[in-house]
């Protein structure tokens, strides 16, 4: 059995794209990003994010697990 085009691959979930006003196929990844500029104490301020690319336009937003 063959997925056809339109099926979204395992990263990938259709959500509303704010730059394509319409639900489009995104690829979704989590990234741990470090918010301290301080030299001190970085290494406890990594958050993890949430990341959307559409795949229609290349708009990629992020958000802060901690705020969903």
């Amino acid at each position: 059995m063959s997925k056809s085009k339109s099926s979204p691959r395992n990263n990938e979930f259709v959500e509303e794209c704010t730059s394509c006003e319409s639900r489009t196929p995104h690829d979704v990844s989590i990234e741990i990003k470090t918010e301290s500029r301080k030299r001190e104490n970085r290494e406890f301020s990594r958050e993890p994010y949430r990341v959307t690319r559409c795949t229609r336009c290349g708009n990629t937003q992020s958000q802060r697990m901690n705020d969903a």
